[in-house]
């Protein structure tokens, strides 16, 4: 499960409105029957219209300032092997996105009214999508990126040829391109993976928008929070503030392993990614203790999702990380190799 919160864009190039964001959320319902779209929706309603979404979203920001954001936009992205346990993507995506912003709002360390916050107290809506596009920042794009700028210079070089800027055996060029792309270590469907290529598999994911203020358009609700769990005085009164990702994150793993009886290996685990990231041998060390079965499918996920699996780790701690699971994996594979796991 890879979860993500991001404040709206602000600044001279960005709306105030949440429309622009709305309407890209809508790209994947062009050109498809009314049947056949994906419908914004909330805790208790489907089938909203994105100007419902647009109308009620930029209403609902009392006494913000144009620096502060009123909406974060929270993107939920389950695993192949989560998803594998799905019945229906669209339907148990709804249902769990429903349990998991119970488990947002349980996250704040605030109150309402003397009243811990409740699911009714928030703004938000969701919609699922279907489809995926390698992006610059995926790691196989930046792996294949020497072979790409190669390609490149070869094209450009049979382009100058082919205008007479310069001489040469265009024939010979392309069949480098050729082999260049077949060389890229880094395939789908026979083809070279490029930036804006469809993933393919089920890419099924949630995008969530939720409000900045709550329902009563009175309380600020801010999951960007630093205060992770404090009081301060305001007005001469004790109030409670800030939002535990940790708890958070944790949380959305657990429900959707209750809701849908999944059974979570250690490499999906948002402890085991952290522990990555902050320690890399203790992380290792607890990997290796792990029985033969779950080390070898927690290796087979570590490869697949290229190592790390969440971003901006520390080059240093990184560089560290690899060496130590490059030793490691070498031992893992002859126990692999060597039993009747099937992975």
């Amino acid at each position: 499960m890879y979860i993500t919160i991001t404040p709206q864009k602000l600044g001279g190039n960005y709306s105030q409105s949440s429309g622009d964001f709305v309407g890209y959320l809508e790209k994947e319902n062009q050109g498809l029957e009314q049947e056949e779209m994906e419908h914004f929706f909330n805790q208790y309603g489907d089938k909203i219209s994105p100007e419902e979404v647009v109308k009620d979203i930029d209403g609902n920001g009392a006494k913000l300032k144009k620096t502060e954001p009123k909406f974060y936009s929270i993107t939920v992205s389950p695993s192949k092997y989560e998803l594998s346990r799905l019945q229906n993507s669209s339907e148990d995506l709804k249902k769990y996105t429903r349990e998991l912003m119970k488990d947002y709002v349980a996250s704040f360390n605030r109150e309402i009214n003397g009243r811990p916050i409740t699911i009714d107290d928030i703004k938000y809506y969701a919609k699922i999508e279907h489809q995926r596009t390698f992006k610059g920042t995926d790691w196989q794009i930046k792996e294949n990126q020497p072979y790409a700028t190669k390609i490149l210079q070869l094209k450009t070089e049979i382009r100058n040829i082919e205008e007479g800027r310069a001489e040469g055996n265009s024939k010979l060029l392309q069949k480098k391109i050729d082999r260049l792309e077949k060389e890229a270590p880094h395939q789908q469907d026979g083809k070279r993976i490029v930036q804006g290529m469809q993933k393919a598999g089920n890419q099924s994911h949630t995008h969530i928008i939720v409000s900045r203020k709550d329902a009563s358009n009175t309380f600020s609700l801010s999951p960007g929070s630093k205060h992770k769990a404090s009081e301060v005085e305001m007005h001469g009164k004790n109030v409670k503030r800030g939002f535990d990702r940790d708890q958070f994150f944790e949380s959305a793993e657990k429900t959707f392993d209750k809701t849908f009886g999944y059974q979570r290996n250690f490499a999906e685990t948002y402890k085991a990614r952290k522990d990555f990231i902050k320690n890399p041998k203790v992380y290792f060390a607890s990997l290796m203790k792990l029985p033969t079965n779950e080390k070898a499918i927690a290796f087979k996920m570590m490869k697949e999702s290229g190592v790390p699996m969440l971003p901006s780790i520390p080059v240093t701690q990184a560089q560290l990380a690899m060496k130590v699971f490059n030793r490691l994996r070498r031992g893992v594979e002859v126990a692999i190799k060597s039993s009747s796991i099937g992975i």
